[in-house]
């Protein structure tokens, strides 16, 4: 592994839960409560959205890999057990607080990666699913059980999930509430890379770091494209498109990566 991606720059913690680490430009939120497999508390999300609002505001971060500190899971989900503690009004006060946390992960500027390992489970998938990428290693267990329960999923994957496979395929895999192994999640594109046990956070650091190399104006707005113009006919996509190459046409980002290009040498973004 490359300096870039050994070498951690720094580190920040936003509440107990969650620590934000610095690679160079590739930030990594660690979900960091390995007593309960990282299911999502009120203070977690809170937590979770806090380090979102950190990362989107700093402009030297080009990429956010997303990871967990924990051995067998990358998050199991809601906190059930304080779910059964709540009553109906605080459940009711609880729910912006616990969108905060998947709309914070979803809506970051800059491109995103999910490592993920062991289980991946309702919240915990739909926060994968909230990143752009899913970097899998071979002992991830995905899938959304929220009906199994009584509820639906609730942070965002009744959205995501058939944006990446399809309407009649996630109505199959969210009625069902079945759990997937990595191969087969793999093998309908719930994930996007699959790697051998124990790899996912080296992969994803490492496919972040190829990223982080482009420009930083560039991948936002590029990201920006491809967000707001799924779903729409061609011709507001391409809109859309336009749009957004309009805001890098004239940026520095795109005078010295002409520059370099024609120089023949690595472009040193000015992120501008």
């Amino acid at each position: 592994m490359s300096e870039e991606r050994s070498e951690t720059r720094s580190e920040s913690r936003f509440g107990e839960f969650v620590l934000v680490r610095r690679h160079e430009h590739v930030a990594e939120l660690v979900l960091d409560r390995p007593k309960a497999m990282n299911a999502v508390s009120t203070a977690m999300a809170g937590s979770i959205a806090a380090a979102c609002a950190a990362l989107a505001a700093d402009r030297d971060v080009r990429v956010t890999v997303v990871t967990s500190s924990h051995e067998r899971a990358f998050c199991v989900g809601a906190d059930l057990k304080e779910r059964n503690s709540l009553t109906d009004a605080e459940l009711v006060r609880q729910r912006p607080l616990a969108r905060g946390a998947y709309t914070g992960v979803l809506e970051l500027p800059m491109p995103t990666i999910a490592a993920v390992h062991g289980f991946a489970l309702g919240g915990g998938f739909e926060l994968a699913l909230s990143c752009d990428l899913i970097v899998a290693d071979a002992t991830a267990v995905v899938g959304l059980p929220e009906v199994s329960v009584g509820v639906i999923p609730g942070g965002g994957g009744t959205q995501l999930l058939p944006r990446r496979v399809g309407a009649a395929r996630a109505a199959e895999l969210i009625f069902t509430a079945r759990r997937l192994a990595a191969a087969e999640a793999a093998g309908l594109g719930l994930v996007d890379v699959l790697v051998e046990a124990g790899q996912d956070r080296e992969e994803a650091l490492a496919l972040g770091a190829r990223i982080a190399a482009n420009s930083p104006v560039g991948l936002r707005a590029a990201k920006r494209a491809l967000r707001l113009g799924h779903g729409l006919d061609l011709r507001a996509g391409l809109e859309v498109e336009d749009a957004a190459w309009r805001s890098v046409a004239f940026s520095g980002d795109r005078a010295e990566g002409v520059a370099a290009f024609n120089e023949k040498r690595k472009p040193e973004w000015p992120g501008e």
